[in-house]
């Protein structure tokens, strides 16, 4: 079992930047594969970033590729993900998820755990 808490969210202007960090209990953390994902308002869920069991691997979706950073601490038992130059349209809910699977993925459905969420607000 493995509870998730993500931190970090606010309201930032559009160009401006973020850092979320997600705080995992549990002690098989250094073997899930992370991820963060997030939802704007009437859309679906989507997937953001993603890292493997030990930080060797990491996915982003193509918009966000060049100014997102995932990364992760085994001895922490955190993930964060940096936010550079962010764009109004990435105003949402963005959740912190772990997979048993030490291998990450892109596709929500595949996380066997998941956060309460932290809403990040960009203004234009």
């Amino acid at each position: 079992q493995v509870q998730l808490v993500e931190s970090g969210g606010g309201l930032v202007q559009a160009g401006g930047s973020l850092r979320l960090s997600c705080a995992a209990s549990g002690s098989t953390f250094s073997i899930f594969a992370m991820g963060w994902f997030r939802q704007a308002p009437g859309k679906e869920r989507e997937f953001v970033a993603a890292v493997n069991w030990n930080g060797g691997n990491t996915y982003y979706t193509d918009s966000v590729k060049g100014r997102f950073t995932i990364c992760r601490d085994n001895v922490t038992n955190t993930i964060s993900l940096q936010m550079n130059s962010l764009k109004p349209e990435e105003t949402a809910v963005y959740y912190c998820a772990a997979r048993r699977s030490g291998v990450a993925s892109t596709t929500s459905s595949s996380y066997d755990y998941w956060g309460q969420g932290t809403q990040v607000t960009v203004s234009s």
